[in-house]
């Protein structure tokens, strides 16, 4: 087993190990005193992994109760946390219990959500079962829902108190989520890590598929720790996210996933950079190979007008400016803040 402390105001560990599902209620009990656990999950993990979630915390000791609601980006809203509400409160579900995030990135968000608002806070435990969720989203307490204005704009920061991540969730994925995971991953390469880059360059990621989660939670545990609440560094974790957020929202959170949109994104924003002379000229090229080489998207379906107009609402907006994740180099990288107005231009080929 592997295992990574993030040292935030309310410090918890990222466990890391095949087969640790099964064990989950045995590490739950280590460091919870719960006596309920709330068990959210979607219509397509819980099938797989829920029966097993459930026993193993039965096991330990928990009374467990479980939520299912309909897969899919589309469910991300706070009408569905708002079932949740109901459910946690039908359930008895105190202060002093906890829930468990089984699923992707969009359950560990709305889950987490609910978590950090139900009762004004309670405890919440991450079992990631995407690649995605696993390198990315879990860790790091950020949480929220979307709304018709945009991505992640309603949310909050709070931080689980365990993240359990068992690689062998990823056997049970369609390749599709394979390589939606495999935008994120390129993503930490590109902004801090030139050689897990090169890694993903010479190798099959699934070949290596530990070795390259345990870099990326890494990677990640280190930023937040020096940045809970996204007040600086934290931004960097962005690259690509300005644009894929706003591809995303323009095909109607169905047609596009948050991976390929991100890597559209670092595509097009490193060819705007290399444009304006800020990024070396070449840099574009070989993210955009490493992007088809996993199956990824690298340019947007949209106008540059429509797209600047959607990262408008975008979190990383403040004021008249908006906050742009740009390379020096691959493993590189910096923000750089421009007028909203002119981000049509800035990206514009």
């Amino acid at each position: 087993m592997k295992s990574l402390r993030v040292n935030t105001g309310r410090p918890y560990d990222i466990l890391i190990e095949k087969g640790i599902i099964p064990n989950c209620g045995e590490e739950i009990a280590k460091v919870s005193k719960a006596e309920r656990i709330a068990v959210i999950s979607d219509t397509n993990v819980f099938p797989i992994y829920g029966d097993t979630v459930v026993k193993s915390c039965e096991k330990a000791g928990f009374k467990v109760f479980s939520f299912t609601f309909e897969a899919g980006e589309k469910s991300k809203k706070l009408s569905t946390v708002a079932q949740m509400y109901d459910f946690l409160a039908e359930s008895r579900i105190t202060r002093s219990d906890l829930i468990v995030a089984l699923g992707g990135g969009v359950t560990g968000d709305m889950a987490g959500f609910a978590a950090a608002s139900y009762l004004r806070g309670i405890d919440f435990v991450q079992i990631p079962t995407s690649l995605l969720s696993q390198v990315d989203s879990s860790v790091g307490g950020k949480t929220g829902v979307d709304i018709h204005s945009g991505k992640n704009l309603v949310g909050a920061f709070w931080q689980p108190i365990l993240v359990l991540i068992d690689s062998n969730t990823l056997s049970t994925l369609p390749p599709l989520y394979i390589d939606d995971g495999m935008g994120e991953v390129i993503k930490y390469g590109c902004i801090k890590d030139k050689e897990l880059f090169e890694t993903l360059e010479s190798n099959n990621a699934m070949d290596i598929i530990d070795d390259i989660i345990y870099n990326c939670v890494s990677i990640k545990r280190n930023v937040v720790s020096r940045d809970e609440l996204d007040k600086g560094e934290r931004a960097l974790l962005n690259f690509g996210h300005t644009i894929g957020h706003a591809l995303e929202k323009l095909n109607n959170f169905s047609t596009l996933s948050h991976g390929q949109g991100v890597a559209a994104g670092m595509v097009m924003i490193t060819k705007a950079s290399e444009k304006a002379g800020i990024t070396p000229k070449g840099t574009a090229e070989r993210i955009e190979a490493l992007c088809k080489k996993y199956n990824l998207p690298v340019s947007g379906n949209k106008g540059y007008s429509q797209i600047a107009d959607a990262a408008r609402s975008d979190k990383k907006t403040s004021g008249d400016c908006i906050t742009l994740v740009l390379l020096n180099s691959i493993g590189d990288s910096f923000t750089k803040k421009i007028p909203v107005d002119t981000l049509a231009d800035f990206i514009a080929e």
